[in-house]
């Protein structure tokens, strides 16, 4: 059995490849490909778009595919890798659609696998500590890709051959990772279809759990964009990709600790209120500065809440396996994803600013926490829910 501290860190490299790179990738080269004519706005939410509907298509499959979390895990990051290099190697907007849907396919299956297969052998061997620095590994790869945009922008390297950087680096450490993982993951199979017995989440979870995915996704699409738009220099207005990418690093260490003190149901809330208010601040107060408070709110909160849904998902399954519903969740948090970029671009389009559906958005998020209380007494009653 691998040790507790190995099994985190390669589920914090899984997480680092599939979402930091390969999903997250995106929102700091999207203002690249803009300034160089590659892309419009409207049309980076139609790709974002993409990639969402293939993140929403994994997440409904990845609890009926067949194989060990090591076997997954490595095709998937490398379909990744090489769907994130096709978009430095054309200019295709039919192939980038596919790439980006690809991709989204395979974060899918890279973050229900990860958050299957170690949540729950993490907390029964007594690590449980140890989740958060297994979903710090996505705020660490935002990180990282938002650094190299920042350089990528300040050298004047073009958007397709960042592109084809990561992809290649994506790569390389797929190949690394398998050899070094092949012994720190379960090895048995895991079993698909549906595991007969789970409970039926309640309604009081999806909701805020799909309101999220909708509303973290515009400052995590187009934040870059909205920071440019204050200022044009990329040294200034780069930053705050890898500040994004930072606050998601560290919020999930820090919800660990918390956890010791507060509900998850508290954390939840917290996190999405604060959420509502980094939606609200630039909408009201449009300036670099309240960007930059947006990326803390946000950057803060959205992986806080993802840890939660996916702990909250392997309680409810109790001794079967959690991938059935830690696969629901997911998809009702793609489809909210798939909704919030293309308004958000389309609104843009219309209007020259975000505002209006960072103000809609933050509403959204607010009133979407009522619903968990208005269930609170009845799902306990059925199962344990919103517990420590």
């Amino acid at each position: 059995m691998p040790s507790s501290t190995r099994l985190a860190a390669a589920g914090f490299a899984a997480l680092a490849l599939a979402m930091g790179i390969g999903r997250f990738a995106y929102t700091p080269l999207l203002p690249m490909m803009i300034a160089e004519g590659r892309l419009a706005v409207a049309d980076g939410g139609i790709l974002a778009s993409a990639h969402f509907a293939g993140y929403a298509v994994g997440a409904f499959a990845a609890s009926r595919v067949k194989g060990t979390a090591v076997s997954i895990l490595f095709f998937s990051l490398a379909a990744i890798g090489l769907s994130t290099l096709t978009m430095g190697l054309t200019d295709q907007f039919a192939a980038w659609l596919i790439a980006r849907a690809i991709a989204g396919i395979c974060s899918a299956f890279v973050l229900i696998v990860v958050g299957s297969a170690l949540i729950r052998p993490l907390s029964q061997s007594g690590h449980a500590d140890l989740q958060g620095w297994v979903f710090a590994g996505v705020g660490g790869g935002i990180a990282f890709a938002g650094v190299v945009c920042l350089f990528a922008m300040w050298a004047m390297i073009p958007s397709d051959q960042a592109w084809s950087g990561f992809g290649i680096l994506v790569l390389l450490a797929t190949l690394v990772f398998a050899g070094m993982s092949a012994r720190r993951f379960p090895q048995s199979e895991m079993p698909a279809g549906p595991a007969e017995g789970n409970p039926v989440l309640a309604w009081n979870l999806f909701i805020p759990y799909g309101v999220m995915g909708a509303g973290y996704i515009i400052p995590a699409t187009y934040l870059p964009v909205m920071a440019r738009e204050q200022i044009s220099s990329p040294i200034v207005f780069g930053w705050g990709w890898p500040i994004f990418g930072t606050a998601a690093a560290i919020s999930t260490v820090l919800a660990i600790r918390a956890s010791r003190r507060f509900s998850n149901r508290a954390i939840w809330t917290v996190s999405q209120l604060l959420m509502a208010a980094g939606m609200l601040i630039p909408a009201l107060f449009p300036s670099l500065t309240s960007i930059i408070i947006s990326a803390l709110c946000v950057g803060g909160t959205f992986m806080v809440i993802t840890m939660s849904g996916l702990k909250e998902a392997n309680r409810l399954a109790g001794k079967a396996d959690p991938r059935t519903l830690v696969a629901a969740i997911t998809a009702a948090f793609a489809v909210g994803q798939i909704i919030g970029p293309l308004l958000a671009g389309w609104a843009y389009d219309a209007s020259g600013s975000f505002s209006a559906p960072l103000l809609i958005v933050s509403l959204l998020l607010t009133i979407s926490l009522v619903p968990v209380y208005m269930g609170k007494a009845a799902q306990a009653r059925k199962v344990r829910t919103w517990t420590r």
